[in-house]
């Protein structure tokens, strides 16, 4: 399974399971400031959603921005380490944002080294 049916899958599954019963496509763009139109196209494949769109998702879902990658089972353990030994004693909400932090800069590591024949994303009118 390449990179864009991952994606279009784990949002599918997300919106599907959310609550319990699910959510509209209607209701998780007007979630994520997009159209319904964009969802439904997410999901299929026929775009794949930019970096800031999976942020999105990902924090409206309440889960890891990495949920929409494939699972990377290579660590580095001492880098790791060092930046739990860093982070021990920062507030709460520093952490969170550290994750978060992270999990996007891994995000955008894995969206570079994909090789994409769709357009990420949708069009943007800035």
């Amino acid at each position: 399974m390449d990179l864009s049916q991952y994606v279009s899958e784990r949002i599918r599954q997300l919106r599907n399971q959310h609550g319990g019963g699910g959510i509209s496509q209607e209701a998780l763009a007007k979630a994520v400031r997009t159209t319904a139109n964009t969802v439904s196209r997410w999901e299929t494949g026929t775009y794949r959603p930019g970096l800031e769109d999976m942020d999105a998702l990902s924090r409206f879902f309440g889960v890891s921005i990495l949920e929409f990658f494939p699972k990377d089972e290579t660590t580095v353990e001492s880098k790791v380490t060092a930046l739990l030994r860093a982070a021990r004693d920062l507030p709460e909400a520093d952490i969170d944002e550290l994750q978060k932090y992270a999990e996007f800069r891994r995000a955008r590591a894995m969206m570079k080294g994909a090789t994409a024949k769709k357009k990420a994303g949708r069009p943007r009118s800035d």
